[in-house]
């Protein structure tokens, strides 16, 4: 029986008439993943960069998410068309690749997540959930429409070379990760200072004049609040992880031990 796959996070912003807002799954647990799904929030991140998270944990994630109206991205470890490859296999429509720091690296990227004759991305949908095992029709030829890539822009470097990157055909949209970028810039954990703030919104300007929409990361609520207000199109705005840390900590604040 054929079956459909849900909308790419490319589909997504497009027909979206606002920004949309999601968190950081980080934890590797499918309990914390469900609860996340059922917020409300547009989409989660599923990290695999820093996390412990590796394939079978990604795969059940994202099944627990699929029973929700939550549109789930997978943050890959990196750029490397193995990693990618095995990601898209067990069905990750949506990938985010960290550390893009030029046009000629997003243009590997892009040809890692292609089928020949585009790309280099290996056959095996029929092995695999990406196409449910051969139950969606025409995976093949039509792989580019059921997947969306985004890159992130997280150094000087990338900075840069934000328009070109942005530019790149196959590119879907690019996140500005703030964190590594002040590290970058000689300002580590400082992801709020001017300074950090100005080259992301120089970014927001460069990505944006390409026609491609642009994310960013920001806890901070009146941080997250400018870059909305500057034209970002989607943001993320806490982390499983976090919001677990922050709400145990507070309640030992409320009922501190005895000294």
């Amino acid at each position: 029986m054929p079956l459909r796959l849900a909308p790419t996070f490319r589909a997504r912003l497009a027909e979206s008439a606002r920004p949309l807002i999601g968190m950081w799954v980080t934890s590797g647990s499918p309990v914390v993943a469900e609860i996340c799904a059922g917020s409300g929030l547009d989409w989660l991140l599923v990290d695999t960069e820093h996390s412990p998270a590796g394939l079978e944990t990604v795969e059940s994630l994202l099944r627990t998410i699929a029973a929700y109206p939550i549109t789930p991205m997978v943050r890959a470890p990196s750029g490397d068309p193995v990693a990618l490859k095995q990601l898209l296999d067990l069905g990750a429509q949506n990938l985010l690749v960290p550390m893009v720091d030029s046009a000629e690296q997003a243009e590997a990227v892009v040809r890692a997540v292609r089928y020949p004759p585009r790309g280099v991305r290996g056959v095996g949908s029929a092995l695999s959930r990406s196409a449910r095992w051969s139950r969606v029709e025409d995976y093949l030829t039509k792989a580019d429409e059921f997947t969306s890539l985004f890159v992130q822009i997280e150094s000087t470097a990338g900075v840069a070379d934000a328009a070109k990157i942005a530019a790149v055909d196959g590119v879907d949209g690019v996140f500005v990760g703030p964190s590594d970028l002040a590290a970058s810039m000689g300002l580590l954990g400082q992801q709020t200072h001017p300074d950090v703030t100005a080259a992301v919104l120089g970014t927001f300007e460069a990505v944006r004049a390409q026609g491609k929409p642009v994310g960013v990361n920001a806890f901070d609520p009146a941080q997250a609040q400018r870059y909305l207000d500057a034209g970002a199109s989607f943001v993320l705005v806490g982390a499983d992880v976090t919001l677990l840390a922050q709400g145990s900590e507070a309640l030992a604040r409320r009922h501190p031990r005895n000294p």
